[in-house]
């Protein structure tokens, strides 16, 4: 089964009958049975045992898995003949869900979310008969990605926290007041293979013991386990690995009221008598943020920037997690709004505090990173170049092409045929001939999640109005790259531009 950010199944034939099923399945370790148990026409997100093993709860829905995890609900499931009761409809969307030790609660996660995989939210609480879910984070400056029962009365919570993992454990009243977030500054925790998108952690089937890779910038990952908050170090497999790029450090600005956050990484040999290009990084989602995550190599990787003798920002404006779901909802129908400002007072701030040379800056990013791209170029000249990957150029044409169009609906508040007006006002391709920023453009040719025309209509906008720009399209690739090869092209291709557009302006 083929995923959103995976390659996408070319259409053929009758286009809407082929529904790619996830279903919850047992076996018989006796007999070696597999039975499928959930209804075939039911896509299964994340599921969790009950304590009596007779059923589950379920996140689930009816339909195309890839597109409709946006209105999926919260179930109870039973294991003998895959019966189904509806427990909760969320306003928003919804992720790991655990069953509380007595199987009389399901805690679980919901808010404002771009993908699945992407988790944060609030911490809710719901009765497994149904009933009134109860917030237990309302108000937090934190978005939990993770989260296990540690006993009968206490939930582990792991979250980002102004750009760092954090945790807390708190009971079914709620978050304690008064008490912050536990956890190590600068630094990601990340649990299973599964959770290599936000800060996790694995948990024991108790809650009591859990496992995290520990890792930052400057730390390559390594394992460690122990009781929440008091891990000791397991493996020293890249004790030997050293960092080669710069120090990376936890910033934050104003915009106006709003307060920002993001990481800074600094030019090795950084010196503030000489002066450094800077290039802003704006991360996927909206709803994700940057983290201090050791990245070395990759599909995008700004950390040889570094080595170029670079400044690389990575802001976390509003619409990402770290700050609470306030925040994260900042940018719902103002895409290219408030957000956008936000990066902007943070070039502004960052370039009094550091040696940031501003004929030479540039901004790129993937996915909203890559709209992020399109859309600054149509609001100023400040950005001597600019790369924009998987970018989203046109939103009337974009809706009736990707594959997962329920994710706008959270986000605008209705489709582009009801309110075109609230789409038009953060389009790119409206204001495309304010752009005269030099442009690369990338892309893969199976991209379901924001089509590879996207791509060639912003292309063709900016070659037949004489704006510097080149488009590469990676054939078999989707959202994310997957084949080593491309993806270090896709990296090597980026930083190229960069440097030769930087070298325009000596």
């Amino acid at each position: 089964m083929a995923g959103p950010l995976q390659p996408m199944t070319p259409l053929a034939g009758v286009v809407g009958e082929t529904i790619y099923e996830q279903r919850i399945a047992t076996v018989d370790l006796g007999t070696r049975t597999l039975t499928q148990v959930t209804p075939a026409d039911v896509y299964i997100y994340e599921y969790d045992w009950m304590p009596d093993s007779k059923g589950w709860a379920a996140i689930a829905t009816h339909g195309s898995g890839d597109n409709n995890w946006w209105i999926a609900r919260l179930y109870t499931i039973g294991a003998d003949r895959g019966q189904m009761r509806e427990i909760y409809k969320p306003t928003w969307q919804i992720a790991e869900p655990r069953v509380s030790p007595d199987g009389k609660s399901v805690a679980f996660i919901e808010g404002l979310m771009s993908d699945e995989g992407l988790t944060g939210g609030d911490v809710f609480l719901v009765p497994t008969t149904g009933g009134i879910a109860r917030n237990l984070t309302p108000g937090i400056k934190a978005s939990p990605s993770s989260l296990a029962w540690a006993g009968a009365d206490r939930i582990s919570v792991v979250a980002d926290v102004d750009g760092n993992s954090g945790y807390v454990q708190m009971t079914q009243k709620g978050y304690p007041a008064g008490s912050g977030w536990k956890g190590w500054t600068g630094e990601e925790m990340i649990g299973t293979s599964s959770d290599v998108w936000v800060p996790a952690a694995s948990f024991s089937t108790d809650g009591t013991m859990t496992a995290v890779v520990r890792q930052s910038t400057n730390k390559p990952p390594e394992v460690w386990a122990g009781p929440m908050g008091e891990w000791k170090q397991i493996t020293r497999v890249n004790q030997n690995v050293q960092a080669k790029w710069g120090e990376s450090k936890n910033v934050h600005w104003m915009n106006g009221q709003t307060r920002v956050e993001g990481w800074l990484m600094l030019p090795t040999d950084y010196n503030p008598a000489n002066k450094y290009p800077l290039i802003v990084s704006v991360h996927g989602g909206p709803s994700f943020a940057c983290t201090a995550k050791w990245q070395a190599g990759g599909m995008g990787d700004t950390t040889a920037a570094s080595l170029l003798g670079w400044f690389v920002l990575c802001p976390n404006p509003r619409g990402s997690y770290g700050q609470g779901e306030a925040f994260t909802q900042g940018n719902a129908k103002d895409f290219g709004g408030g957000d956008f400002r936000d990066i902007m007072a943070g070039v502004d701030a960052l370039a009094k505090q550091y040696s940031i040379d501003p004929t030479k800056m540039g901004i790129r990013g993937h996915s909203y990173g890559g709209y992020m791209t399109m859309w600054a170029e149509t609001q100023t000249n400040r950005f001597a170049a600019a790369v924009a990957g998987a970018g989203l150029s046109d939103w009337l044409s974009y809706y009736g092409l990707n594959d997962i169009d329920e994710w706008m609906i959270p986000f605008f508040g209705a489709s582009v045929y009801d309110d075109p007006a609230v789409y038009q006002k953060s389009d790119p391709i409206h204001f495309v001939k304010k752009v005269k920023t030099p442009t690369l453009i990338l892309v893969g040719d199976s991209d379901g999640e924001v089509p590879m025309p996207q791509s060639i209509e912003w292309y063709h906008a900016l070659e037949s109005r004489g704006v510097p720009a080149q488009l590469v399209v990676y054939p078999n690739e989707g959202h994310v790259f997957y084949k080593p090869a491309d993806a270090r092209d896709y990296t090597i291709r980026m930083l190229r531009w960069f440097d030769h557009w930087f070298a325009q302006q000596d």
